[in-house]
């Protein structure tokens, strides 16, 4: 039996294939600009903190360095010694030296404010996810349900009718047909590259990435604000200076000779 050829009425058209798309492109964009809205700036570390990581910063620039040191030896051999018995016996830790032989303690995500932040930031963008999009699934099932809206206009196979015919049980209708539920998905997943075009690469109406993001990925990414324990930190970077120590060179070493040479009036096989 020949498939059944489908009319749609010109209203369908202006008041529910329209009406769903606009609202859902604006609805993304409202989204993008309440997210803006929810982001907090990042909080300040305090000077304890702060001087612990500039400690560590400095360690590796000055290992980073040590083959062609700027540094004289005595200068550098001095600053090494410096930073590695700070290290060894905890000056630079924000919370103080280790007391008595007991281990310490791993830092905890739970109790850093700056791993909160991250975790409620990223519930707040599920929510502003998640409560649109029930609202608008809520609103075409209730109003439109079984409505066909939209025919494609190349073929398919019979593999896509479930996915573009959803809430409607005819077996007899053509793959192209595009249900109203159907259509919801399909500007769900597929408006992301006019988000693109109107919001810029880095925005936040996307929906279909925030789904299947958790929001407690923030506080298993490597961020600034997440507690690392730098005790361990501090004990592989004294060994790592230890090293460098063995590969230090001081360029300005053999200076006079390097000029003389440089200008002509010592020969290059000179020593």
């Amino acid at each position: 039996m020949d498939r059944l050829s489908l009319y749609l009425d010109p209203q369908i058209r202006d008041w529910v294939l329209f009406p769903i798309t606009l609202v859902m492109i604006l609805v993304g964009v409202l989204r993008h600009y309440v997210v803006v809205l929810l982001q907090s700036p990042p909080k300040k570390l305090s000077r304890a903190a702060t001087r612990e990581q500039r400690a560590l910063t400095r360690s590796q620039i000055l290992r980073a360095t040590s083959a062609n040191s700027p540094i004289p030896p005595s200068f550098y051999k001095a600053i090494s010694q410096n930073l590695s018995e700070a290290f060894k016996a905890g000056t630079y830790l924000k919370d103080g030296p280790p007391k008595g032989d007991a281990p310490p303690s791993a830092p905890n995500p739970l109790s850093d404010p700056a791993a909160m932040d991250g975790m409620m930031a990223g519930m707040k963008t599920q929510m502003v996810m998640m409560v649109p999009q029930m609202v608008i699934m809520g609103w075409i099932n209730f109003f439109f349900q079984g409505f066909v809206l939209i025919k494609l206009p190349f073929p398919l196979t019979l593999g896509f009718k479930s996915m573009l015919q959803r809430g409607i049980d005819t077996p007899d209708m053509d793959v192209r047909w595009v249900s109203s539920l159907s259509w919801y998905f399909l500007n769900f997943f597929g408006l992301n590259g006019l988000y693109r075009l109107i919001l810029g690469g880095d925005n936040s109406a996307d929906a279909s990435r925030d789904m299947t993001a958790s929001p407690f990925a923030a506080m298993g990414n490597t961020q600034p604000g997440q507690p690392q324990d730098f005790n361990k930190l501090f004990k592989a970077e004294r060994d790592n200076l230890e090293f460098a120590e063995g590969l230090y060179s001081w360029v300005g070493e053999n200076m006079e000779t390097k000029i003389l040479r440089k200008y002509g009036k010592l020969p290059y096989d000179s020593k």
